[in-house]
């Protein structure tokens, strides 16, 4: 009767809007309404699950509403939505929380109330007791031992231990456009599915054997190197941790040379890491309670702009302010540094590790890790698939016996660099980003996260992502190969730009929906 009481006069139309998983008490508090006035009562609740909002007669979720969590969850703050709110026409929303979820956040300027009143002439929040159950002495919550080959990913069950759980049962594929309008819409985030697995043409397989074939000592050079500087300077029983999954292949080999070159036998784990989303606590947690965290070394394969080697930094601080073990180093030691982001590397040159060619078929026929909250739980590991029906297509193996058999003949070389890096001024510049942040502008992008340079980040635009351009510094070589094969294959235009920082840089298509145009007005083929 009192909420009743409270409606505005001549309300026809009032929506009942719970609070994500509190549904029962609104939904008996709409029927309750319904029976005491004459006003059309609908039922909606909050959610955590992000949508892509469609203004479409035939489409079920026409608008969005976007605000801060304000019920202090077990997972962290982000984004919650309401749908179908905004333009609906209601003369009233009754917004209904319990007591733990009435909070600050609930009522700032930002928040879910404001968001309906920007919708709704009458907005009224009904507060419902939370129950708190005693609190119980719970046992520590444990965690999963890694998976290892052949049960997941191709490798050797002692080449890498993967901080993950299995989704291999799961779909998650869609189209590479749907993900794109997805993602830059913000109805998604990129780590909640999955691109559709690459499959290589008979030209591009010969292409990734024939690079293998001339970039094997190279990379070998590379891999020494920067084994030989963490080595040196951050344990001399390192535990490589590689984020997965650009990370694992080179991960791999750097524990392949301790052991060619030390006689060392050392752990290797991959964890996962989400722009956007920080690294894997639980992973970390993991591994704190089986090794010293001073002796982990977060291992990737190349940098870009950086933006992992900031987000690293960002989690491990964030992990360590909310009561998590202290000790772990930001600082990733990676094969190729380009971008001029880190200390620890191999080489700062920009050329083609080969395993960037490909997907999973280059990386133990694992995907790219993904972090959705109907799968990952607060308890949980970030997840992966194994695609167990690509083992024909396999190259895992192959790539790191090809670059391994390098490392006799790489040696010397090997001692030569190492002496030069650890006398060397390797502080970061952070020129890549500089040189992003002019890209962005000078083509009209103005988000850097749709600038990827580097050989390596341009392949991946190619194969997971809707590119709109490639910009090749003029006279690159063999290293371009491929990707002006996939260019070719995708129908992209190849830009020679001089003096380019980067040998190459893939530029994803700006504001894309799947009947958009680029920057310049010209529509783009995908």
């Amino acid at each position: 009767g009192r909420l009743a009481g409270a409606l505005p006069a001549g309300a026809r139309r009032v929506l009942v809007l719970g609070c994500e998983e509190l549904m029962y008490a609104p939904l008996r508090l709409a029927h309750a309404l319904e029976a005491a006035t004459d006003a059309e009562v609908r039922y909606s609740t909050t959610t955590r699950s992000p949508v892509l909002a469609v203004d479409d007669p035939g489409y079920a979720i026409r608008t969005r509403l976007v605000f801060p969590a304000h019920d202090d969850p077990a997972d962290g703050p982000g984004e919650r939505y309401a749908y179908n709110v905004a333009g609906a026409g209601f003369d009233a929303v009754v917004a209904v929380v319990d007591s733990a979820a009435d909070t600050p956040a609930l009522h700032a300027p930002e928040g879910l109330l404001a968001r309906l009143a920007a919708h709704s002439p009458h907005v009224l929040l009904a507060v419902v007791p939370s129950h708190v159950p005693a609190r119980t002495l719970e046992r520590p919550v444990m965690l999963p031992e890694p998976l290892r080959g052949p049960a997941f990913s191709s490798y050797a069950p002692e080449e890498v231990g993967w901080l993950l759980q299995d989704l291999s049962d799961v779909t998650l594929e869609a189209p590479t456009e749907e993900r794109e309008e997805a993602i830059q819409s913000g109805g998604a985030h990129y780590a909640e599915s999955l691109p559709v697995e690459y499959q290589p043409s008979a030209r591009y397989q010969e292409l990734f054997h024939a690079a293998l074939e001339s970039s094997a000592a190279r990379i070998a050079r590379a891999v020494g190197a920067v084994t030989e500087l963490v080595l040196a300077e951050r344990s001399p029983r390192p535990v490589l941790v590689s984020l997965a999954r650009a990370g694992t292949p080179v991960g791999v080999l750097m524990r392949r040379w301790a052991a060619f070159r030390h006689g060392l036998e050392l752990p290797h784990y991959a964890v996962s890491i989400v722009r956007g989303r920080g690294i894997d606590a639980n992973a970390l947690r993991w591994l704190a309670a089986h090794h010293d965290p001073a002796d982990v070394v977060f291992v990737d394969g190349w940098t870009g702009k950086g933006a992992i080697t900031r987000e690293l930094a960002e989690a491990i601080e964030e992990f360590e302010a909310k009561g998590g073990a202290r000790g772990f180093d930001a600082e990733i030691a990676v094969l190729a540094d380009p971008g001029a982001c880190v200390r620890t590397y191999g080489t700062r040159e920009d050329f083609l590790i080969p395993s960037a060619c490909l997907n999973s078929t280059v990386s133990g026929l694992v995907s790219r890790t993904v972090l959705r909250a109907d799968l990952v739980g607060p308890d949980d590991y970030h997840g992966a698939k194994f695609y167990r029906e690509l083992a024909g297509a396999d190259v895992s193996n192959a790539f790191l016996d090809a670059v391994a058999a390098r490392f006799p003949e790489v040696a010397d070389a090997v001692d030569t660099a190492a002496k030069e890096l650890l006398s060397a001024d390797r502080a970061p510049t952070w020129a890549g980003w500089a040189a992003v942040e002019r890209i962005s502008e000078e083509y009209g992008i103005h988000d850097v996260n749709l600038v990827k340079p580097g050989v390596g980040e341009t392949t991946r635009v190619l194969l997971r992502r809707v590119p709109w351009k490639i910009l090749a510094r003029t006279g690159a070589g063999a290293d371009l190969d491929h990707v002006r094969l996939l260019a070719e294959q995708r129908g992209v235009p190849v830009e020679e730009v001089d003096g380019l920082a980067y040998t190459c840089v893939g530029l994803i298509h700006p504001r894309y929906t799947r009947g958009a145009t680029g920057a310049d007005g010209r529509a783009v083929g995908a």
